[in-house]
């Protein structure tokens, strides 16, 4: 890709997003994260979702302006780390058909930005069976668009596939300290090596997962292109594509599988939002944080 990808990600943002939503975005970033250290900084302007008890009424009475909330020095000391499942399943298509490499880079750019605009630091742990890249925190834009870089340069349809499990297990036993842990990921099997790692880093960590899902496999394309295995050599054969027991079989395996993530993520108090297109990223970040902002409430 050419060009600043942070760019591309604001500009994506301001002209496609009412400014009211990115406002309560905001403002659930810092509920959600403010730390509730005694130690004040100074005050900036109220946003939607900030707490009305850090409101300063007095400070506020002074100006004749907007209300000012107090900032604290714990808010300016929190810790990003997207972890990004980089195989080439990241090149497989949404069910609204948009390349899950697109939303992954809409996500990371949109929560990095937002983060560097809180005075936090980013990092980036992004991998595939091949091998792991990690990036050390930062509080630059310098910084997150070296991420977003690292992202956006996927392998192909024929380079590594993805191992989510080994990237995950990466983090658990090299990341020290209590962190804001996104990690995005694709459809992936659930099985109880995947649940217990979840498990363990939610106890260590603010988790948050966001899942990239897979389009329909039945579905026909455009120009009558069947759905095709990124991470392997599988193609739907024709005669398959309307096959309601093939229909029904694949509609239950899916529910099974969602209940059994979205259980242990109920458990283990781990927040998920299932974007479908870069213009549903931003409204599934709100709502996933406001839900974690009534469960620590």
């Amino acid at each position: 890709m050419t060009g600043s990808l942070i760019t591309r990600v604001k500009t994506k943002m301001f002209l496609h997003t009412r400014r009211r939503v990115l406002h309560l975005l905001d403002g659930q970033y810092a509920s959600l994260l403010r730390g509730r250290s005694m130690d004040f900084d100074d005050l900036r302007a109220y946003v939607p979702g900030d707490e009305v008890k850090d409101i300063d009424w007095k400070a506020t009475a002074r100006t004749g302006g907007a209300p000012l909330v107090r900032r604290y020095v714990a808010e300016r000391r929190h810790r990003v780390l997207f972890v990004v499942d980089r195989g080439r399943n990241l090149l497989a298509r949404t069910p609204d058909g948009e390349r899950k490499l697109d939303l992954a880079i809409m996500t990371v750019g949109v929560l990095g930005s937002i983060a560097l605009r809180h005075g936090d630091e980013v990092a980036l742990v992004a991998g595939d069976e091949d091998g792991v890249t990690q990036f050390p925190f930062r509080g630059s834009e310098r910084a997150l668009e070296q991420m977003l870089r690292t992202v956006a340069d996927t392998p192909s349809l024929t380079g590594p596939q993805s191992d989510l499990v080994a990237l995950l297990e990466r983090v658990r036993s090299t990341v020290r300290g209590r962190l804001f842990l996104v990690v995005l990921a694709d459809e992936v099997e659930w099985n109880d090596e995947l649940a217990v790692l979840v498990r363990r880093l939610a106890a260590q960590h603010e988790l948050v997962w966001v899942e990239l899902p897979d389009a329909d496999p039945q579905a026909i394309g455009p120009g009558g292109e069947r759905a095709v295995d990124v991470a392997g050599t599988w193609h739907m054969p024709g005669f398959l594509s309307e096959d309601r027991t093939l229909r029904a079989a694949y509609d239950y395996a899916r529910r099974k599988r969602a209940m059994a993530m979205e259980d242990e993520f109920d458990r283990s108090a781990v927040s998920l939002a299932r974007p479908t297109s870069e213009d549903t990223v931003i409204p599934e970040l709100l709502r996933m944080m406001k839900a974690r902002s009534h469960v620590h409430h």
